[in-house]
């Protein structure tokens, strides 16, 4: 079965109430307007609500019975959801400009491309962090995430001062990039 007949089949799920296809196009799409709105002025909660509204706008066309998807669902999900926050940031006087100008916006296809590779290097990269192994992992998480002072990693992980840890630091730096890229170009 190819794309278009397990979208077509998705739709078709929406319009009679399936609560797998609903949950397929949820699991398959809400991330990336999720990034999309975080990246764009907004809350998880304005992106619930946004992508709430264009599975009712999906639900109305499918229900319609005359509804034909002329792109991929997930590009058909990001415009809808694209337009109806771009027209909720003018609403809010959060962006000043006009949205109506097709020509000054961004192609839909090329932004969700890139809202896909950024989360798949997000994906990739966790994979890495799990495979990095104990100490390095908790130092990294340390230094970049709970953002301490390598004078009080040094003294959490026992190094003799901070040079020491800005060292290992490194090295778990070093192996943490050699894991994401070796991924990276085995496309997994």
């Amino acid at each position: 079965m190819n794309t278009l007949e397990q979208e077509n089949l998705l739709i078709n799920g929406l319009a009679n109430n399936n609560k797998q296809a609903i949950e397929t196009i949820y699991k398959d799409n809400y991330s990336v307007i999720q990034g999309f709105i975080l990246n764009n002025n907004g809350s998880v909660d304005e992106a619930r609500d946004i992508f709430q509204e264009a599975m009712i706008v999906l639900y109305e066309k499918a229900i319609s019975g005359n509804f034909e998807l002329t792109c991929q669902l997930r590009t058909y999900i990001f415009s809808v959801c694209r337009r109806l926050w771009l027209k909720r940031l003018q609403q809010l006087n959060r962006f000043s400009h006009h949205t109506d100008s097709v020509a000054e916006t961004v192609a839909v296809e090329e932004e969700l491309e890139a809202h896909e590779k950024h989360n798949n290097d997000f994906t990739l990269m966790e994979t890495a962090m799990g495979k990095i192994g104990e100490p390095c992992k908790s130092l990294l998480d340390a230094y970049y995430i709970q953002k301490k002072h390598m004078q009080e990693i040094a003294a959490q992980f026992g190094y003799t001062n901070a040079d020491n840890a800005k060292t290992q630091k490194y090295k778990c730096l070093m192996r943490l990039k050699k894991l994401f890229f070796a991924q990276y170009k085995n496309g997994n």
